[in-house]
């Protein structure tokens, strides 16, 4: 029950019922500690893991309240000037200061100007209670003898400092801002314990006009200045010449001009805070027990304006983030990216997951005002981060995807980590066209094993094992480990197996943690529960896929062919890591996991812009490294223990380092030692005529990738290549293709014997560009042979 409506039964303008509202017994109304404890600011503290505040994200729009702040951390000199403005004998009244009145009264009958006669007290009552607020159209008398009849309760429950903290916190004071925490580092830039004597009686003087013009507000901080100091009053003009009030016109002026400032203390989690704050909203919405819906235990609060607060969002929101590792991650992030400002790098993000259960220890979605992401009006005002979270934008992830393409093909026993695939131009039918893809140095290898070819990131062994497994079974295992990517397998074709789809950093980085989880995926999550993700949990590999996919990815000899035997892969204990280029490098990544943790990072442009000349070692690599190094200072990452159904063997191939091979149980090679010959080859090349193109192709030029690396691969039997009539070179033994750059329009392919007799002939089309004046014509281009 409110203040108000405990004397709502008045009627009539009655005296006698007037009186008997005042002199009733008072009743109990909330306690101090009770608004205390359900006082909101507007601006929600999110904590970390330990309690430690990591953002503060705002909710209330329509007003700007900050923390409780108790009375021991208020200015005395602004306590000093509010008193004496507001009510000069607060310190010896009970509620009601009957002298006030009487000269309020008497004002009012000769027309003069009003001082008011409502006490604090009485104006905590109005503040507390929205039914005894001043109207719009002035207070009425029984509506007076209310809101006096309130501040009598107030007197006999709580203590003459609880009423002036009290109402330090919930007088609005300019605009939206509401109590003397949110004015003074809105319109000073400082904590209220930390205002001078100007600065003090220019807060006490928006009391009374919270919106006036500073001029005036200036003229009024003054005259309490003056006569805080027994000076009596004379004219605003002459009174701002006084020493105290030097500079006070230019002060107030200043503090009115301020525009919305950053919130205090540490801001370093404002994405993963808008995602809470969104959780928080969606459950509260889901059900009466959601957390801004529970009941307060004290119910004479509850029927408060404070107490609306409290129902309307909780007092904090916590997360399962670590303030340390957040910290470190979002370092990392910056020094890495002022490293690549001269390469048109502005923007990253990075992810830290705990294997085990699935909870974000670290989440940074931009760099901060460092990124040319797009930022709202307020977010410029206030120092906000981007709009754009990086962590969770869906973006093309490049190679990151090859683990689960290789995986697939273990489980069903098509490869083993030994088994060698043909790294060389290739073209895979697409419909009416082909698929040529590439590597990204556009050097081929030959024949190379799959734990090499998984490690150093190759392209064409990767679609050719993508090609066994089919695309529609790849989408499939992709959206198992929680990628949730869109379309269908037969949408994205063999290039899903390169990455072509899109999926976000979040998602990306706890399907890898499922790899070290022994193959077993569960939802990531940033609030804390008991039993996080365990009943959706879901088989993504066997345990002994998984551990196969981690070996390799931890394999430093395997990964020196591309990447160097000293790249930021190589950590001090072990970490299965993957990097990842997108088209025309939008988009770089490093996903890994050790022991203990997942770390995923992506740089680039959030606008989409291609970045310069930045390799999968250069760009996001340096700042997984970076974290991971970190995360195990002092107790480095331990390999994981090999499942039982896998066994090791030793194992010599042609061209390769003797090593130690694991395999599934029943895929070893019978002998111990085995030449190249005694491992299975995939994809071992048969030529009959003309192998590619094949008859009607079309081909489509990519306009996003330089001319001179697109190359239709001519393959078949040794002998002469002619090209509408034009002999383009010679393909032998040794050197089985040629690579040709496409021109646009339909041409005639003929491929002759040593004796020029025409072994095939047939037609296709190329499409996607047009011809530059003065370009050579087809027939003056050179063909390259390539073994």
């Amino acid at each position: 029950m409110t203040f108000s409506s405990r004397h709502r039964w008045v009627s009539g303008g009655s005296f006698a019922a007037l009186l008997t509202v005042f002199c009733s017994a008072v009743a109990a109304g909330p306690s101090f500690d009770a608004v205390r404890q359900a006082w909101r600011p507007s601006d929600l503290p999110v904590l970390d893991r330990h309690g430690v505040v990591l953002q503060t994200v705002r909710v209330d729009g329509r007003a700007r309240r900050l923390a409780w702040v108790p009375l021991t951390e208020v200015s005395p000199a602004l306590m000093a000037a509010l008193v004496h403005g507001e009510d000069k004998r607060f310190w010896q009244h009970s509620g009601v200061d009957w002298a006030g009145l009487a000269r309020s009264a008497w004002q009012t009958t000769l027309n003069q100007r009003t001082q008011g006669g409502s006490t604090l007290t009485m104006q905590l009552a109005g503040l507390l209670d929205a039914d005894l607020a001043r109207p719009s159209g002035g207070r009425t008398v029984l509506g007076k003898v209310s809101q006096m009849s309130a501040a009598r309760e107030l007197e006999a429950a709580w203590r003459k400092s609880e009423i002036l903290e009290a109402y330090l916190n919930l007088v609005p004071l300019r605009g939206e801002l509401v109590g003397v925490a949110a004015a003074s580092q809105t319109l000073f830039g400082k904590h209220p314990s930390g205002l001078d004597a100007q600065e003090g009686a220019l807060l006490a003087a928006l009391v009374r006009a919270p919106n006036a013009k500073e001029e005036r507000v200036a003229e009024r901080a003054c005259g309490l200045l003056r006569s805080l100091a027994g000076q009596a009053e004379v004219p605003a003009a002459q009174a701002l010449q006084d020493e105290r009030c030097h500079g006070l016109p230019l002060l107030a002026a200043t503090a009115m001009a301020r525009p919305g400032v950053k919130p205090m203390g540490e801001q370093i989690a404002p994405h993963a805070a808008r995602w809470l704050w969104a959780q928080t909203v969606a459950a509260s919405k889901a059900g009466p027990r959601g957390p801004m819906n529970g009941a307060l235990p004290d119910q004479a609060v509850a029927d408060t304006t404070v107490g609306a607060l409290a129902r309307a969002w909780p007092a904090h929101l916590q997360s399962t983030l670590d303030a340390r590792l957040q910290r470190i991650a979002l370092r990392a992030l910056r020094e890495q990216l002022g490293e690549l400002q001269q390469r048109q790098v502005t923007d990253g993000a990075v992810v830290v997951l705990d294997n085990a259960s699935g909870e974000v220890l670290a989440w940074v979605g931009s760099p901060g005002l460092m990124s040319q992401a797009p930022l709202s009006a307020a977010g410029k005002s206030s120092g906000a981060a981007p709009d754009v979270d990086a962590a969770l934008a869906r973006r093309q992830p490049g190679s990151t995807l090859k683990p689960f393409v290789y995986g697939l093909a273990l489980e069903r026993r098509l490869i083993t980590p030994a088994s060698l695939l043909h790294d060389a131009p290739t073209q895979l039918a697409a419909g009416a066209g082909l698929y040529l893809p590439q590597n990204y140095n556009h050097r081929y290898r030959g024949w190379v094993p799959v734990r090499e070819a998984l490690a150093s990131s190759l392209n064409i062994p990767a679609v050719q094992v993508g090609a066994m497994v089919g695309p529609d079974a790849l989408f499939e295992r992709l959206n198992t480990a929680g990628l949730r990517i869109s379309h269908s397998g037969g949408f994205h074709g063999y290039a899903l197996a390169l990455g072509s789809a899109e999926v976000s950093l979040m998602d990306l980085t706890n399907a890898y943690r499922s790899l070290a989880q022994q193959g077993r995926w569960s939802p990531w999550g940033a609030q804390p529960t008991p039993s996080h993700g365990a009943a959706q949990a879901r088989t993504v590999f066997s345990p002994e896929v998984a551990f196969l996919l981690g070996d390799m990815l931890a394999d430093n000899a395997a990964r020196a062919p591309t990447f160097g035997l000293d790249s930021p892969l190589v950590t001090r204990g072990f970490a299965a890591v993957k990097t990842g280029t997108s088209k025309d490098m939008r988009d770089n990544w490093c996903v890994g996991y050790t022991q203990r943790y997942t770390v995923g990072v992506w740089v680039g442009n959030a606008r989409g812009t291609p970045m310069q000349r930045v390799s999968g070692t250069a760009g996001a690599a340096p700042i997984w490294h970076t974290v991971v190094q970190r995360l195990h200072e002092g107790q480095p990452s331990q390999t994981p223990t090999p499942p039982a159904g896998l066994v090791q063997v030793a194992l010599q191939q042609a061209g390769q380092a003797r090593r130690s091979e694991w395999f599934v149980q029943g895929t070893e090679p019978e002998n111990s030692l085995l030449s190249s010959q005694a491992v299975v080859r995939v994809g071992a090349p048969q030529r009959f005529g003309i192998k590619s193109p094949v008859p009607g192709s079309i081909y489509a030029l990519d306009p996003d990738m330089p001319p001179d690396v697109q190359r239709i691969v001519l393959d078949g039997e040794p002998g002469e290549w002619w090209l509408n009539g034009q002999r383009l070179g010679r393909t032998t033994a040794a050197q089985p293709t040629l690579a040709w750059a496409p021109w646009p329009g339909r041409h005639h392919l003929a491929l002759r014997a040593a004796d020029g007799r025409e072994i095939q002939s047939l037609r296709f089309e190329v499409r996607g560009a047009t011809l530059k004046p003065g370009a050579l014509p087809p027939s003056h281009q050179k063909a390259r042979a390539s073994g």
